[in-house]
């Protein structure tokens, strides 16, 4: 099932200026309907400014490139999906959270976009930039915050490597869906995770 949203983008229009902030809230959901609709080609400020009801100049004006407000959409539309759980229980938290992100990609039409713009970002500087700002280092922030928690709870050891453990569980995912181009699905959730929490090494060791 694909991401939906309100498609009442008519409401307000032509009474009055609006806000900046509910412009730039109708800008990001238009243009995230176009790119996990149609994909990156589809976001371009004409279309996504008649769609929200701005002007281009407006949008020529918050964004340096279509391919950063399309970086920015995404993560203000993966948001609400890819909520950080917390339970008490940081396996089952864990789980939860990268199956969420698993059926995003693949259930929910995120697996395109993501791919191209991850691709773009390669050379188009402006598109790293709000990948990384807006999307990329705030999910990884999040994930570390709800391993931190787990650390002062005694669930993790105190000399635990987050940055690695996030590594270790959406790395995995990223390098199976962008460089090993290989099928994978929600199952593989709980062995990243259970991987990642107690490691391969025997107990000899």
């Amino acid at each position: 099932m694909r991401w939906q949203v309100s498609e009442s983008t008519d409401v307000r229009r032509g009474r009055g200026r609006r806000p900046a902030a509910e412009v730039r809230a109708e800008v990001l959901t238009a243009a995230g309907r176009m790119l996990l609709r149609d994909g990156m080609q589809a976001v371009t400020f004409e279309r996504v400014a008649t769609e929200a009801g701005a002007s281009k100049t407006t949008l020529y004006k918050w964004w340096p490139s279509p391919g950063a407000l399309a970086a920015e959409a995404y993560f203000a539309h993966s948001q609400r999906v890819l909520d950080f759980p917390d339970t008490g229980d940081l396996r089952a938290d864990l789980i939860t959270q990268l199956g969420a992100f698993v059926r995003w990609l693949k259930d929910e039409g995120a697996e395109q976009p993501v791919s191209e713009l991850i691709g773009i970002a390669q050379t188009d500087p402006d598109v790293a930039h709000a990948w990384s700002e807006s999307y990329a280092l705030p999910r990884r922030e999040l994930a570390r915050q709800r391993l931190r928690i787990a650390q002062q709870q005694g669930q993790l050891r105190q000399d635990a490597d987050l940055d690695v453990i996030v590594d270790q569980l959406w790395g995995a995912c990223y390098h199976r869906l962008l460089v090993l181009k290989v099928p994978f699905d929600e199952s593989i959730t709980e062995r990243l995770v259970t991987q990642a929490l107690y490691g391969a090494a025997s107990p000899d060791l």
